[in-house]
C-alpha cells in the first residue's frame, strides 16, 4: 500500500507524494531515503503495525483499512491543513481514531495530487482491542457532509441505499479486456427489471428471463422443498476460472429486485383484468394491435404526469415514480435501444424509496404497470416476421415519459434527494436528446381509439380495459383511498334564481 501511495501512480501520475496528517505529526512519520535514493518504509510500518502484535483477540482478516477521498472537479484547491483537518475528521466519526483517544487505532493520510488524499488505518488499537468496523462506509459519509458545509464543497447525496451495487473493479476490467459493451451486472440488471416489469406473478417473470437469454437458478426452502425462497441470474459467457456460471442474487442486482420485493409488486389486490395465461408466441398481434398498446401506454403516461404534479399524496408520488421505470425498462427492451436503455439505467435510483423500503400499491401505479405489461406482451407476440415501423407512436410515448421524469425529478428535488433528482433529470435529458432525434409522421398512422378486437385477439386491449380509469373513480374506488380530495372541475357561475 505504501509503495503503491509514494509511487509514480496506474491511472494519474503521482506528484510530491507526502504527509499530511496520522496519529502523529506527520513530520515524525515521513519516510525518508535510503542510499538508492528510493523510499525507505520499515520506520513507518513499523510503527504502524506494532498494535497488531499486542492484540488480545485474534486480527481481522483484512487488518488495513484503506479509504480514498476526493474533492469535486469544480471545487477549489484545499491545502494540507484543510486536508489534515478532512482526514481527522473522518477518523472521528468512523470511531477508528476519535478526538482525545489516546489508545486508538494508528493511521496515516497521504497526499499525492491536489484533488485527493488517501487514508490507511491499521485495524488494532493500542489498548488490545479490534475497532469496529460496523457501517464504515455510511461513517465516512457522515463525516464527508460535516466537511462539505465547513468548507463550502460541492455536497454530495445522503448514503439511502437508494443507488444499485456498482460493478466491481475487477468486473469492469473483465468486460474491457473482452470488449464486452458493460460489465455483466449491469446487463443482468436491466434483464431482470424488465422481466419484472412485464411479469404478473414468479411463473411469468423466470419464463421472460429464460427467453431472453438468461441463466436462471432457482433457491428452495430447506424444510418446504417446493417453496422458492429466492433465485439467481448469470449470464452464458461469463463464467469464473472453474468454467461456471457467476450468478448474482437480486439484492446484488438492486435492492427491490429480489424475490420478496418482487412478490409485493405482484400481489397488488386492485389489478383488475388479468391478461391470458397462453404462453410465448400463442397469438401473433397486428400492426395496430402494437400501436394501440403504444398509445394506451402514452396516454397512462399523461394522466400520471398530472397525477405527480397535482396529487399530494406522497404514497400516491412513490408509487408512480416506482412504475415509471417499468414502462422505461419495458419499451427499452422492445425497441432494442440503446440510449433508451441508458436513460432507463439513469432513471433506476429515482424509482426507488430510501433504505430498501417498498411503497405502497395504489391504483395510480396499477396504471402504468398495466401499460407496461401490454407493451411486453405485445413484444412478445408481435415479434415474428417484418415488422412495420412504430416510430411515430414510439415518439409520442418518449415524450410523454419526459415529462413525467421531469415532473418526478421535481418531486425528488422537494424532498431533498439529491441524487434522486439528479438521476431522473438525467433520464429526462437523455430521453429529450433522443425524442428530437426521431423524425414525426406528419399526421396521425392511426386513429385516436384503437380497434373494438375480441379478448382472444388482443393482449393490448385486455390491459386498456383497465385504465385509464377517471380520475374520480380511481380515488373512490377500490381498497386504496386516497387522503387527497377528488379533483372537480369548477363549473361557470350562475345567478341564483327565486327559490320556488
Amino acid at each position: 500500500m505504501l509503495s503503491y501511495l509514494y509511487g509514480p501512480g496506474r491511472r494519474n501520475e503521482h506528484i510530491n507524494p507526502h504527509l499530511v496528517a496520522g496519529f502523529r505529526l506527520p513530520m515524525a512519520l515521513e519516510p525518508g531515503l535510503d542510499v538508492r535514493g528510493d523510499r525507505d518504509f520499515r520506520h513507518l510500518v513499523g510503527v504502524l503495525t506494532s498494535p497488531l502484535d499486542t492484540l488480545r483477540h485474534t486480527p481481522l482478516t483484512s487488518p488495513i483499512w484503506q479509504c480514498s477521498v476526493r474533492a469535486a472537479p469544480a471545487d477549489r484547491r484545499l491545502s494540507d491543513d484543510e486536508w489534515a483537518d478532512i482526514a481527522e475528521e473522518v477518523m472521528h466519526q468512523t470511531g477508528f481514531a476519535p478526538r482525545g483517544d489516546d489508545e486508538a487505532c494508528r493511521w496515516i493520510a497521504v497526499r499525492h495530487a491536489d484533488d485527493h488524499i488517501h487514508l490507511v488505518v491499521v485495524l488494532a488499537r493500542e489498548d488490545g482491542r479490534n475497532p469496529n468496523v460496523h457501517r464504515d462506509y455510511f461513517k465516512v459519509a457522515d463525516a464527508c457532509h460535516i466537511v462539505e458545509k465547513r468548507y463550502e464543497l460541492t455536497p454530495t447525496a445522503s448514503a439511502d441505499r437508494t443507488a444499485a451495487p456498482r460493478p466491481t473493479r475487477a468486473e469492469t476490467e473483465l468486460a474491457h479486456r473482452r470488449n464486452w459493451p458493460e460489465p455483466p451486472r449491469a446487463t443482468l440488471r436491466r434483464h431482470v427489471a424488465t422481466a419484472a416489469a412485464g411479469a404478473e406473478n414468479e411463473d411469468d417473470f423466470f419464463t421472460a428471463l429464460e427467453h431472453a437469454g438468461v441463466l436462471v437458478k432457482i433457491r428452495h426452502s430447506a424444510r418446504t422443498l417446493e417453496q422458492i425462497t429466492g433465485y439467481a441470474v448469470a449470464l452464458p459467457h461469463h463464467n469464473n476460472k472453474e468454467n461456471q456460471p457467476v450468478w448474482f442474487s437480486g439484492k446484488k442486482l438492486a435492492p427491490n429486485l429480489t424475490l420478496p420485493k418482487l412478490r409485493e409488486r405482484w400481489s397488488a389486490p386492485h389489478e383488475g383484468n388479468r391478461f391470458d395465461r397462453r404462453p410465448f408466441g400463442g397469438v401473433e398481434l397486428t400492426h395496430e394491435e402494437r400501436s394501440a398498446a403504444y398509445q394506451q401506454a402514452a396516454r397512462a403516461t399523461a394522466t400520471a404526469t398530472w397525477q405527480m404534479r397535482h396529487i399530494q399524496d406522497p404514497v400516491v408520488r412513490a408509487d408512480v415514480a416506482a412504475a415509471t421505470s417499468d414502462v422505461l425498462h419495458v419499451t427499452a427492451a422492445l425497441t432494442g435501444n440503446r440510449e433508451l436503455a441508458r436513460a432507463a439505467d439513469f432513471y433506476d435510483r429515482a424509482a426507488r424509496e430510501p433504505y430498501g423500503r417498498q411503497p405502497p400499491l395504489t391504483p395510480y401505479g396499477a396504471n402504468l404497470r398495466r401499460a407496461a405489461r401490454a407493451l411486453a406482451l405485445s413484444g412478445i407476440r408481435g415479434q415474428r416476421g417484418n415488422r412495420p415501423s412504430l416510430a411515430g407512436v414510439l415518439t409520442h410515448l418518449v415524450v410523454q415519459l419526459v415529462a413525467l421524469i421531469e415532473a418526478i425529478a421535481e418531486y425528488r428535488q422537494l424532498q431533498q434527494r439529491a441524487a434522486q433528482a439528479a438521476a431522473a433529470r438525467k433520464a429526462a435529458t437523455q430521453l429529450s436528446r433522443l425524442s428530437r432525434s426521431t423524425p414525426r409522421p406528419s399526421s396521425p398512422t392511426l386513429p385516436r381509439t384503437p380497434p373494438n378486437y375480441t379478448a382472444e385477439q388482443n393482449a393490448a386491449r385486455l390491459a386498456a380495459t383497465a385504465f385509464p380509469v377517471p380520475l374520480s373513480d380511481q380515488l373512490s374506488d377500490g381498497p386504496y383511498r386516497s387522503s387527497t380530495p377528488t379533483p372537480t372541475h369548477p363549473s361557470p357561475h350562475r345567478r341564483r334564481g327565486p327559490a320556488r
